[in-house]
């Protein structure tokens, strides 16, 4: 499998539980304990869950660390086209989507993001 084909599934994946978690933080958490308050109590699982569907998708796979960083980025870029795509069907424009990122909870959540990004190049090697 490539290291795009990985991105994809690893965005696919990792998207699949955000979406599900960002349902309850928007409708139910937020509106308790504040939007930033909510990333905060969302962003350890989310790191957990990309954690172990990267080491899931990795394992026997001996990729460089080239394919890996293809691996996030692209994963990344499929992550960043989502939000917007999905911040545009809820009525949003490309201006309040970029303003809610530069807001304290969005910074929080990009700062997942990039984590997110990153963890194929942080998780140890597998072996084959």
């Amino acid at each position: 499998m490539t290291a795009l084909a990985l991105g994809l599934r690893y965005f696919a994946g990792v998207f699949a539980v955000g979406f599900l978690l960002g349902t309850i933080r928007t409708l139910w958490l937020a509106p308790a304990i504040g939007d930033l308050a909510a990333v905060g109590v969302e962003l350890p699982v989310m790191i957990g869950a990309s954690w172990w569907w990267c080491q899931r998708l990795l394992a026997g796979r001996a990729l460089t660390s080239a394919g890996r960083a293809i691996m996030g980025g692209s994963a990344f870029i499929w992550l960043m086209l989502a939000e917007l795509a999905l911040s545009l069907a809820f009525g949003r424009t490309v201006g309040e989507h970029l303003a809610a990122m530069r807001a304290p909870a969005g910074l929080l959540g990009l700062a997942g993001q990039l984590v997110f990004a990153a963890l194929p190049l942080l998780i140890k090697s597998a072996r084959p």
